[in-house]
């Protein structure tokens, strides 16, 4: 389904994410420093959260992303295991970053915020849903 390449740093998708997780960091007020993606496929990103969900009140929360599943939120598991995924915000594969912004609060505030099981979702072109979000100008500045 994926091809073993991942995406060139400098690509449009690849620029794309990386203000698209940007600005999700953004919009939920984060400072932009508890955040990584990856470009190998399937393209992924991290997103550190500031606050906690009331089920698990002594757990770093973290929201997830993948190419395959879209956004999930959750907790960090004891003693170095995986993550623990509280909930799949299903939809889209690239939301706007208040859709993603309004499924993390509702998390942080112990409400119903998604279905905890992933679907595998449809995308058109996850790289052209990513290269929307690239910051203009940026191939002028490629070209000289």
């Amino acid at each position: 389904m994926f091809p073993d390449l991942g995406l060139d740093p400098q690509s449009r998708p690849a620029r794309g994410l990386r203000r698209y997780i940007g600005l999700i960091e953004e919009t939920l007020g984060l400072s932009g420093q508890g955040s990584c993606v990856q470009l190998e496929r399937p393209l992924s990103a991290y997103v550190a959260i500031e606050g906690r969900v009331p089920a698990f009140p002594d757990r770093d929360v973290a929201l997830l992303w993948d190419e395959r599943y879209g956004w999930a939120v959750a907790v960090e598991a004891r003693c170095g295991e995986d993550l623990l995924v509280l909930a799949y915000l299903g939809g889209p594969v690239v939301p706007s970053p208040r859709v993603v912004a309004r499924f993390v609060h509702r998390a942080l505030d112990g409400e119903p915020a998604g279905a905890p099981e992933p679907d595998v979702l449809e995308a058109g072109d996850v790289h052209d849903e990513l290269a929307v979000y690239a910051p203009a100008g940026e191939e002028l500045l490629a070209a000289r």
